[in-house]
């Protein structure tokens, strides 16, 4: 039994760092906040995973029912998913997130819209991770690994606020240059993510639209 239990966990882990991917997530982040304050991009970090965690475990419980009740599918979600990505990366590639903050009352509506979306949904909580929360609550058949799925998802959450905290030091390192360096990079990486997540969720329901 503990051994299972055991398992279950490391499973737990291990697939949630891997779809939640914080590593590859830090340099959007850094992108889309080079221009704000420590103290300010702290508070986006913080928001971001918070909001993700919240998102995480709400699916979790709730999302198979969710998803029955609105006839919402998770290639919908990809495809909705790919197409953010891709405007993001637009975006990023004409170095255009670097220049956001141009008046001071701007910066706390534009924390918060950036803390939701693009970087908690679908960055760090995008499809992957919402349909792992559902099916390992499925298959979690008891309250001990319940509790084990949940402090799993705590713990990867806290993990990817520290990384994304850890920025300051590469913005600080990189200086204005090396950051729209990197923005036009990840630009393009994020629009291919953008057509990998589009396509993945299109193929399925053009299978089922068609009958192929």
């Amino acid at each position: 039994m503990m051994a299972e239990i055991i398992a279950f966990g490391l499973l737990s882990i291990t697939s949630f760092f891997t779809l939640i991917n914080p590593l590859g997530t830090m340099p959007v982040f850094m992108s889309m906040t080079a221009q704000l304050s420590v103290e300010n991009r702290n508070k986006t970090a913080k928001k971001a995973s918070v909001a993700s965690l919240i998102t995480i475990i709400a699916f979790a419980f709730t999302g198979q029912l969710l998803f029955e009740f609105f006839g919402i599918s998770v290639n919908s979600f990809r495809v909705v998913g790919g197409v953010i990505f891709f405007v993001m990366g637009m975006d990023m590639l004409q170095a255009r997130l670097g220049q956001v903050k141009i008046k001071d009352n701007e910066v706390k509506s534009y924390i918060t819209d950036i803390s939701i979306t693009p970087l908690a949904i679908p960055m760090i909580c995008g499809p992957g991770a919402i349909t792992n929360a559902i099916v390992l609550m499925e298959d979690a058949d008891s309250l001990v690994k319940k509790i084990v799925l949940i402090s799993s998802i705590i713990l990867i959450m806290v993990l990817t606020y520290i990384i994304l905290l850890s920025s300051n030091k590469l913005i600080r390192f990189l200086g204005q240059t090396g950051i729209n360096v990197m923005m036009r990079i990840m630009g393009l990486i994020v629009m291919v993510i953008a057509v990998e997540f589009f396509f993945s969720g299109l193929k399925p329901i053009l299978r089922d639209i068609f009958n192929l």
